[in-house]
């Protein structure tokens, strides 16, 4: 098996003594300054994954490859990220695999839109923020490479409005009010189409749920423990003001659209 090693121009994990973790992306003039001392990334160059390196003051740090997690705590980002706890339970709810025309509002840092081109989606995103748009981009580029690029479609567009394209096999929601988008997600899915709306509190996820016709088969609350990172599903048989003491970020997933 050949052995890769590092090259300019990759991005690289550095860890310390105490196990804090920078991203760098190698460069021939760049250095990683910390104040314990400087690393030049020339002195990375040609290294293999989980080398161990000295600094100019003799410290030593850990050289190794990001892995989509690190990338998404680390990377550059306007809006505020889905964090990786959320991101494996939103794919696995929502099923997303490769091929799969998938519509996402509300793309933000692109960390979602990552997680769910590394499946093998082709992605449809609508932000209403150019800048975060292009900082989405720039991420999906940065991580996946400028071919991911050409299964990430993002436009300046409010999905409020209205939805273009038909037959998508998921919608997937992070935006204030994710009800008002349900109305468009029945004409762009599929028949069996799944939706998922990640809403920060059980209210928005009961205003969700109530805004169902009969167009839809079932739908189910999830929400998310970040002390285990497990899942439990929610039945709302509970008062909306019960479910609130909790104070869990709840992941509301909804499932499926069959169109009568």
């Amino acid at each position: 098996m050949s052995i890769r090693t590092f090259q300019f121009g990759e991005r690289v994990l550095i860890i310390d003594s105490k196990k804090r973790r920078y991203l760098a992306t190698l460069s021939e003039k760049g250095e990683f300054h910390s104040h314990s001392g400087v690393i030049t990334h020339a002195q990375i160059v040609g290294l293999e994954e989980g080398a161990l390196i000295a600094n100019s003051k003799g410290s030593s740090y850990s050289i190794l490859r990001p892995t989509l997690e690190d990338f998404v705590l680390e990377m550059p980002r306007g809006a505020q990220v889905i964090y990786p706890k959320d991101l494996a339970p939103i794919c696995m709810i929502a099923d997303i695999g490769p091929g799969m025309r998938v519509f996402e509002t509300g793309v933000g840092s692109g960390a979602l839109s990552m997680t769910m081109l590394r499946y093998g989606a082709h992605i449809t995103g609508y932000e209403l923020r150019e800048d975060f748009a292009n900082r989405a981009q720039s991420n999906v580029r940065s991580f996946l490479g400028a071919e991911a690029l050409e299964r990430y479609d993002v436009q300046i567009r409010d999905a409020y409005e209205g939805i273009d394209g038909k037959d998508f096999d998921r919608v997937v929601l992070d935006l204030p009010e994710p009800w008002n988008v349900v109305p468009h997600a029945e004409k762009a899915l599929r028949k069996g189409g799944l939706l998922v709306a990640y809403t920060p509190s059980i209210t928005q996820a009961v205003q969700v749920r109530q805004c169902f016709g009969n167009s839809w088969i079932e739908a189910r609350p999830w929400k998310c423990f970040t002390a285990h990172g497990t899942l439990r599903e929610w039945q709302f048989v509970q008062t909306t003001e019960w479910w609130h003491t909790l104070h869990f970020l709840p992941l509301l997933a909804t499932s499926a659209l069959t169109p009568c």
